[in-house]
């Protein structure tokens, strides 16, 4: 005899409950409005559509009028029409059988195989609380990434939450394929929010390949796709961490970019009448940026490592977004553009970044060795322009001196092919005989 479970009661009462019905007031510009039928902020109601129901979400409610962004094309849809609530938020299916698959920013499938049966997955709503901050382990343990100039430079440890912060095409998603490749975490989550649909098929087939992707979750919400649904992709991808990390695992979240993520609620924002702040920015995009950052990190069961790509507006890293996400973040990697035209990759200035939690996951060893390297290469930025036109005089400056001595194999030991994974082990080796 089978046990009646709470969350078959729920099923079952769901199934019951009378359907009340409302109808489309108004359809203008990228919203419609809503009456007669009852719902809160950030539920589901969907619509009867010609084609098929289309879900829409309530964005902002007032006076019995619910305004509502559609996760779907409006194409065919017009006032009048039958609206019904679907009784809560957007809800996903997590579990085991994620390894490997592609899902759209509503956690569906788009490798065109079924996800299983609801045996092998767990049915979760997407909004989910963060870690209580005095129930956070302190972050102890360094989590290798595979890249050299990150793990001697800008140790990353595991739960950390690191921003990688460059203008357009000098090699952010380039540097994530390397990361899923190269972590030592278990799994790998990887968010592609407003990213060119051509580019979609290259970076899961080329970048990540078949054993990147064997161990990763990729969620796609491309640059065409509703508002709402690039939103929502953050946080589906932030959930499907969160359940790997609640059953005790150690997760790499990668999200590109989360500049497209504010973008994203600033025409939500806009949509629903705020009105525009910092940079034509409402004040809703910076509410939202730490209530989506902050549920990364640790957990007393696992953690999340955050690598968020911040697409900072002509190369401004003092631009609204990059600004308000380095203020919350627990450090971040700047990508050069200098480096990057002159074919240095992985493009990173590593006298620009900094990790917040260097001190605590490495050695005194480790970190004699990191702040040598950094004092030679900002010496040789110092006296980069007196030798370039021969003022320098050799003797003036120990570290100078010894900066031109070894700026052959310090660059060797920054620059790294895409497919050269470095354990972080003899990254430590390496670092240690270069600068001895």
């Amino acid at each position: 005899m089978s046990t009646l479970t709470p969350a078959h009661l729920g099923r079952a009462l769901a199934a019951v409950r009378p359907v009340q019905l409302g109808r489309i007031a108004d359809l203008q510009g990228l919203h419609l409005t809503v009456t007669g039928v009852p719902a809160a902020v950030g539920d589901l109601l969907e619509v009867s559509g010609p084609a098929g129901p289309v879900p829409v979400e309530v964005v902002a409610s007032a006076r019995g009028v619910l305004t509502c962004l559609p996760l779907g094309s409006t194409t065919g849809l017009r006032s009048g029409d039958a609206v019904r609530s679907t009784g809560g938020g957007l809800r996903i299916r997590v579990g085991e059988s994620l390894r490997g698959r592609v899902l759209d920013g509503l956690g569906r499938p788009l490798d065109g195989l079924p996800l299983g049966s609801d045996l092998d997955l767990d049915h979760v709503a997407v909004e989910h609380p963060a870690p209580a901050a005095l129930s956070r382990p302190r972050i102890e343990h360094q989590l290798g990434l595979g890249v050299r100039a990150l793990d001697a430079l800008t140790p990353c440890g595991r739960g950390q939450r690191l921003g990688i912060m460059a203008g357009s095409g000098v090699g952010k998603s380039s540097l994530l394929s390397m990361v899923a490749r190269g972590t030592d975490a278990e799994l790998s989550v990887i968010a592609l929010i407003g990213e060119r649909g051509r580019e979609v098929r290259e970076f899961l087939e080329n970048d990540l390949g078949p054993e990147g992707l064997a161990r990763s979750v990729v969620v796609v919400a491309t640059s065409d796709e509703p508002a709402v649904v690039r939103l929502r992709a953050a946080f589906v991808a932030t959930r499907i961490a969160e359940w790997f990390r609640d059953s005790g695992r150690h997760v790499v979240l990668m999200m590109d970019s989360l500049t497209r993520v504010a973008l994203a609620q600033r025409e939500i924002g806009l949509s629903a009448g705020e009105p525009p702040a910092t940079r034509g920015f409402p004040p809703s995009v910076f509410a939202l940026l730490p209530q989506l950052l902050e549920r990364a990190g640790t957990s007393p069961a696992g953690s999340i490592t955050g690598l968020y790509t911040v697409l900072v507006e002509g190369d401004d890293l003092q631009d609204p977004v990059g600004d308000s996400a380095r203020s919350i973040l627990d450090g971040h990697v700047v990508l050069s553009r200098e480096l990057a035209t002159s074919g240095h990759f992985p493009s990173i200035d590593v006298l620009e970044s900094i990790s917040r939690v260097a001190n605590a996951v490495t050695g005194p060893g480790a970190r004699q060795d990191a702040v040598r390297l950094r004092r030679l290469l900002a010496a040789h930025r110092n006296v980069r322009e007196l030798v370039e036109i021969g003022a320098y005089v050799p003797g003036t400056d120990r570290d100078a001196d010894d900066a031109l001595a070894l700026m052959p194999r310090i660059e060797a030991f920054l620059r790294q092919d895409m497919d050269d994974v470095t354990s972080s082990a003899d990254t430590w080796s390496a670092l240690h005989e270069l600068v001895a």
